[in-house]
């Protein structure tokens, strides 16, 4: 294997993925020894060409021959690229270097709300950006919904089918409702809060989706699935309760999250 030297990539030591990506690129070889510092503990004088807003926002990858300095997308294409020189030609297309731009920064600019920070103790934090958390919202909400309603025909004869939007209305609806009380009680976590409850949302959906799709294999009876769904519900409330804790908002979000749900499951029994 090919290693890129002389070259550090310098991540987000309050971002878990972070983490774990670049140590991946360290261990396996695509960067030396000294490939990978965090940003949060470069020294004031260290690489005068980094932007260091901008690395906090997209990961940087300096030089430590020239300085020079590649963010996000471009970085990582560089590290890749050098790994497996067949990809070259098309990490230099500037169509698909665009695209993958836009989903980096889809990803890179809500990471704090996929897998949240226990510490946000450095100066310079990730910029927040409304259109990727808007679009990150939309994004979960469609896929869940999407997962739901697949999942939903597995309940039959324990639970009402129901028409093809249900699942879209509920997960939107959770989406209003916990909105209400978020920018009530704590508006300044109003997306923030929104971002990792929909995270909670999408995770859930992902842990369902397996049984989805392997179902006819399976081919159980619906209280099986109906006793899988409460128990990925389980563990959702126990995230739920988690990330909370580490927003530092109580238990009230939490207290209208289970509510909001259990009327949810009560109009749909018994309405």
């Amino acid at each position: 294997m090919k290693t890129l030297g002389n070259y550090t990539i310098l991540y987000d030591a309050e971002c878990p993925m972070c983490k774990i990506y670049t140590k991946a690129f360290v261990k396996t070889g695509m960067l030396d020894a000294a490939g990978r510092a965090p940003y949060q503990e470069l020294a004031p004088d260290a690489c005068p060409l980094v932007n260091r807003q901008r690395a906090a926002d997209e990961i940087a990858l300096v030089n430590r021959q020239t300085g020079e300095v590649t963010y996000g997308i471009k970085s990582l294409f560089r590290v890749l690229g050098n790994r497996w020189p067949v990809f070259k030609g098309l990490f230099n297309f500037t169509p698909f270097v665009w695209l993958m731009s836009k989903v980096y920064a889809f990803i890179s600019y809500n990471r704090r709300v996929i897998i949240p920070a226990n510490t946000e103790n450095y100066i310079y934090q990730p910029t927040f950006k409304l259109r990727y958390r808007i679009a990150y919202l939309l994004f979960t909400w469609f896929i869940t919904a999407a997962i739901l309603t697949n999942y939903a025909t597995l309940l039959q004869g324990m639970v009402p089918i129901g028409s093809a939007y249900r699942e879209y209305l509920i997960c939107g609806g959770q989406i209003l409702f916990q909105g209400i009380f978020i920018s009530l009680l704590f508006n300044k976590k109003r997306w923030e809060y929104l971002g990792n409850m929909m995270t909670i949302s999408f995770g859930g959906s992902l842990l369902l989706l397996p049984v989805v799709l392997f179902s006819s294999a399976i081919g159980m009876h619906p209280l099986f699935y109906t006793l899988y769904f409460l128990l990925v519900a389980g563990l959702m409330f126990l995230e739920h309760i988690r990330r909370s804790k580490i927003m530092g908002i109580g238990w009230w979000l939490t207290i209208t999250w289970a509510v909001y749900r259990a009327a949810v499951l009560g109009a749909i029994l018994y309405i």
